[in-house]
């Protein structure tokens, strides 16, 4: 066994539908090539939008597909951010987002959470210190990198804050769907009724994560606003591989492909947790979560040098303090379970605990 790989926030290769999307491509082409080989409407492939529109209870105007949710995030950022402008996220959260609004010169400041997701109270002291935020970005379920879900009464309280300030939240949604046990909540999209609330979204964790398609929908203005920035910046979106998702799609394969994913992964987690229970030191703490690809492991210690020791061991994470823009996570650590083999997981996990634990660890085959 090779080095076991935590960092990899990234669908096992027996997640991903191969042949059908390959029929999916063929048939794409074959049905509307001189449209989908050719430039288009910035906000993406007609028939793809539309399916988005009707899921969200949208116009199709509303919706903007992206070469993936993240760069649906740079064009929003750049859109509303400016030097020093204040955007409140949550603390940890997505280190993506964070090094994107470092390089934009943003205030980014830091709600801190706690497993029923980010603090009412911290979120209300923002909202009445300082200038109004550009706007408040989260990750409400499975979030990255805690996987913890944000409850229904918060959801709720986060949906009249944005209406009493008019506020906008960014409600970052790419794992909701990959849920393996539990009830789903309403989005905070759907309580605030899309006002003040932009949704994001993305096909990477449902379908594949190389097809490159996102998706916002967004308030009129400023849907129109990111639609006119991305024709500025690419042109015309890839419609190959959004025809291609959209055909998936028509067949009705999302469904089923939805439910062999969400076994797959969940077989995943439950590995981690199983293991976490019988290999982690007294004083350890980590989530739980019903759904996504992480779980957060919270130490009884700095973890100083730990990567660089479980590296050397066959074992790698993503360090805690990656997630945060001021500071924190020095005991903490993001362990991603969607790619490995649960016997890697088991593995993984033990080599983790014995580094914890004082013991040494037996170094990787060759």
């Amino acid at each position: 066994m090779g080095v076991v790989s935590f960092a990899r926030g990234v669908p096992a290769p027996e997640c991903l539908p191969v042949s059908e999307l390959a029929d999916c491509a063929r048939a794409a082409i074959e049905a509307d090539g001189t449209s989908v080989l050719s430039y288009g409407p910035g906000g993406g492939y007609a028939p793809l939008r539309a399916w988005i529109a009707e899921r969200h209870g949208v116009e199709p105007s509303r919706v903007v597909i992206t070469s993936g949710s993240l760069q649906g995030f740079v064009f929003l950022a750049e859109q509303l951010v400016h030097k020093g402008s204040r955007v409140l996220v949550e603390a940890p959260t997505y280190d993506r987002p964070l090094k994107i609004l470092t390089r934009l010169g943003a205030d980014i400041v830091g709600l801190p959470m706690d497993d029923d997701g980010l603090s009412i109270g911290a979120l209300e002291r923002a909202l009445a210190e300082g200038e109004k935020p550009a706007f408040l970005y989260t990750i409400a379920t499975f979030q990255n990198p805690s996987g913890r879900t944000l409850s229904e009464e918060r959801r709720v309280r986060v949906a009249e804050l944005a209406r009493e300030h008019d506020l906008l939240v960014l409600e970052d949604d790419p794992y909701g769907l990959v849920r393996y046990e539990g009830t789903a909540l309403p989005t905070i999209f759907e309580l605030e009724g899309g006002t003040n609330v932009a949704y994001a979204s993305s096909f990477s964790k449902t379908i594949a994560p190389g097809v490159r398609v996102g998706y916002f929908v967004l308030p009129p203005a400023l849907a129109a606003q990111i639609e006119a920035l991305a024709v500025s910046t690419y042109i015309s979106p890839p419609f190959m591989t959004q025809a291609t998702v959209h055909e998936f799609l028509r067949r009705g394969n999302f469904e089923p492909n939805l439910e062999r994913v969400s076994g797959l992964l969940k077989a995943r987690r439950d590995a981690m947790l199983d293991a976490l229970e019988r290999h982690m030191p007294d004083g350890a703490r980590w989530s739980r979560p019903e759904g996504g690809y992480f779980i957060w492991l919270d130490l009884p210690e700095e973890t100083g040098d730990l990567l660089a020791r479980a590296e050397e061991a066959g074992v790698t994470f993503v360090k805690g303090t990656d997630f945060f823009a001021d500071g924190g996570g020095t005991k903490s650590l993001r362990l991603a379970f969607s790619f490995v083999s649960p016997d890697e997981i088991a593995a993984g996990v033990e080599k983790l605990a014995r580094l914890l634990h004082g013991a040494p660890s037996p170094a990787p085959a060759l």
